[in-house]
């Protein structure tokens, strides 16, 4: 029996991730602890359990059901790591979001994509979160248009480049900077 606290604290590197996530399988308890530990733990065991707790989510969706609601709620909170969101936001990329979480999930995604100081991995994980939610609610579609419009002058490649792709799978016109 692994200690999930020891080892989340023991190395952080690739190897040690892909070792608790096998070690986690498709075992729901302990799923359960590591996400106890993703919630509740000091600051370094929460960023750390964040990334072996993204890869398991998305090997097994069925884990994260019973625990979705208090993860996007959970990213309400200020002051989180970047690696909180980053792979609670990876992973909702991934699922399928239950139909009473798509408002709260669309409201914490915009404000993610729009947040100027946000890292860009969180911003295109959330633009694909939303292009997803699009298809089930295509009144977002110009609210999607304009905050990419909006921030385009300013971003990175990474951002572009995912930017393109939405703009493409929505069929969105193509999008101006603005004041071009």
């Amino acid at each position: 029996m692994m200690d999930l606290k020891k080892a989340i604290l023991a190395d952080f590197s690739k190897a040690q991730c892909d070792a608790i996530v096998r070690y986690i399988g498709d075992k729901q308890d302990r799923f359960d602890e590591l996400v106890r530990l993703f919630l509740n733990e000091e600051y370094r065991v929460v960023q750390r359990a964040a990334w072996p707790l993204s890869y398991c989510a998305i090997a097994h969706p069925e884990l994260i059901k019973k625990h979705i609601r208090k993860m996007i709620l959970n990213l309400r909170k200020p002051g989180l790591p970047e690696a909180v969101k980053r792979n609670t936001v990876r992973f909702l990329q991934k699922i399928e979001i239950p139909h009473s979480l798509h408002g709260e999930t669309m409201n914490t995604c915009f404000r993610l994509l729009c947040d100027p100081q946000e890292a860009v991995a969180v911003k295109v994980f959330s633009m694909t979160v939303l292009s997803k939610l699009a298809r089930l609610y295509p009144e977002i579609i110009p609210e999607i248009k304009m905050t990419l419009e909006d921030q385009w002058p300013d971003q990175t490649a990474a951002f572009r480049n995912r930017a393109g792709k939405v703009i493409k799978e929505l069929r969105i016109d193509s999008i101006r900077s603005p004041g071009k």
